[in-house]
């Protein structure tokens, strides 16, 4: 478990949040997308198979669970980005449950929120926008051969807001949410959405682990 110094995270007053499988159940659109993708280059893959690839940036995750070479695998991207793009609708990457009352509540209390993820930044606005979520003052995603790791997704959502390490707490769903917010020194909640193994979030030194959103809302001090 790392120790972070400052404000105990009840009181932290910037929350940041990753996107997929933290605040958008956005994993069935991405196994079927991706399946159909893998399935047209020759690989066929059960979903649990394709798990891997729920959380890093897309690239590493197609590494992950295939043997495929890099120009392949930039190819397989760029076709998965164009069908998700063309066929998934907001009915398709629901909000979790309470996921909007916690943004609302979150807001009224004047915390300060934004979006930190591994997708790519501008296709993660306009889900957002579909959504209609407006809490976020920020989004700060991957932008390739600029930012491309977690922790530069958090530092960059950190300077949108003007906000230190200090002020932040995270709430992401992987290890590499955990992990990312910890190369900065912010606590990070883990939220058990599907995507992780039992343990993996205590492993990577999640402060706290919750089951739902009702639960990371406790923990965070709103209800």
């Amino acid at each position: 478990m790392h120790e972070f110094d400052g404000l105990p995270i009840h009181e932290r007053p910037v929350v940041l949040f990753d996107f997929d499988g933290t605040v958008a159940d956005t994993q069935p659109a991405i196994m079927r997308a991706v399946g159909t993708v893998l399935s047209n280059h020759g690989y066929e893959l059960s979903e649990e198979q394709m798990l891997p690839l729920i959380g890093p940036p897309l690239e590493i995750g197609i590494k992950l669970v295939t043997d495929m070479g890099e120009q392949e695998v930039q190819i397989v991207a760029s076709e998965y980005r164009a069908l998700f793009e063309r066929t998934v609708t907001p009915a398709d990457i629901p909000l979790f449950p309470h996921t909007a009352d916690l943004l609302d509540a979150l807001a009224a209390l004047g915390k300060r929120l934004a979006v930190a993820t591994s997708r790519v930044e501008a296709p993660t606005c306009k889900l957002l926008d579909s959504l209609g979520v407006t809490q976020f003052e920020a989004v700060a995603g991957r932008i390739p051969g600029f930012r491309e790791t977690k922790a530069e997704s958090i530092a960059a959502a950190l300077d949108a807001l003007g906000a230190t390490s200090a002020d932040a707490v995270m709430v992401g769903d992987r290890m590499y949410d955990v992990r990312g917010a910890a190369e900065l020194g912010i606590p990070c909640i883990g939220i058990y959405s599907g995507a992780a193994v039992p343990g993996e979030l205590e492993e990577a030194g999640a402060v706290a682990v919750c089951k739902d959103m009702l639960e990371v809302g406790r923990v965070l001090g709103v209800w």
